[in-house]
């Protein structure tokens, strides 16, 4: 499922202006492909889940380069984007930002390429917010409590909500969402979670209520 997701993703982008670009040589799908195996083969068990590599390094050809010239922060973007979509469907976990990079390898030939996955770590502080179904953003710099409860940095009129239902906390490179014993459950994206590691565009469901997740200044 993610793969095809991955697939409409690249596909989507090399279309129109960039369609020329990509008539032959390295197609935007093969990398993708690859980075998503190396987050498979390389995953390790961590404290909240299998932990995967949240850096990648694509080596390219001088070619490949020039080809990509016009669109490769684009290009970046939407890889990203792909791998925060294979961690949320297969529950994984990062320990820092998502951050994808193509560089030049003068060794290489058209068409070949080389990528490197690293775990990078961050003890930096995630800029983030919760969007709330009002429009109303709640910036995440510290713990928040969700609930009915009117000392909640969030309240609810929802009547599924609990007095106290849960927190987004603070972790290192992210936000965690954890349910606070609340009778009825919280879900991220439709699923029913006790932890989760919050992911760009995640949605929180509580009862009736719908609550995003948004990373960036």
């Amino acid at each position: 499922m993610v793969l095809s997701r991955l697939e409409r993703r690249l596909e989507r982008l090399v279309e129109g202006a960039f369609a020329k670009a990509f008539r032959s040589g390295l197609q935007p799908v093969e990398i993708g492909r690859r980075i998503v195996r190396e987050m498979d083969t390389r995953r390790t068990l961590g404290v909240r889940g299998p932990v995967v590599p949240n850096r990648f390094v694509v080596q390219i050809s001088p070619d490949d380069g020039a080809r990509f010239e016009s669109f490769a922060q684009a290009l970046a973007q939407e890889l990203a984007a792909s791998v925060r979509d294979h961690a949320r469907e297969e529950g994984y976990h990062f320990l820092g930002p998502v951050g994808v990079d193509l560089e030049e390898a003068p060794d290489r030939k058209a068409g070949s390429f080389g990528v490197e996955a690293k775990i990078v770590p961050s003890d930096e502080p995630v800029a983030a917010r919760v969007v709330l179904p009002d429009g109303r953003g709640i910036d995440l710099a510290a713990t928040i409590r969700i609930g009915r409860m009117s000392d909640c940095e969030v309240v609810l009129s929802d009547p599924q909500a609990s007095r106290y239902h849960a927190e987004i906390r603070p972790v290192p490179g992210g936000h965690l969402l954890v349910d606070l014993s609340s009778t009825n459950g919280t879900e991220v994206n439709g699923i029913v979670v006790r932890e989760h590691l919050l992911a760009a565009g995640d949605r929180i469901g509580i009862g009736s209520t719908s609550i995003g997740y948004q990373v960036g200044p």
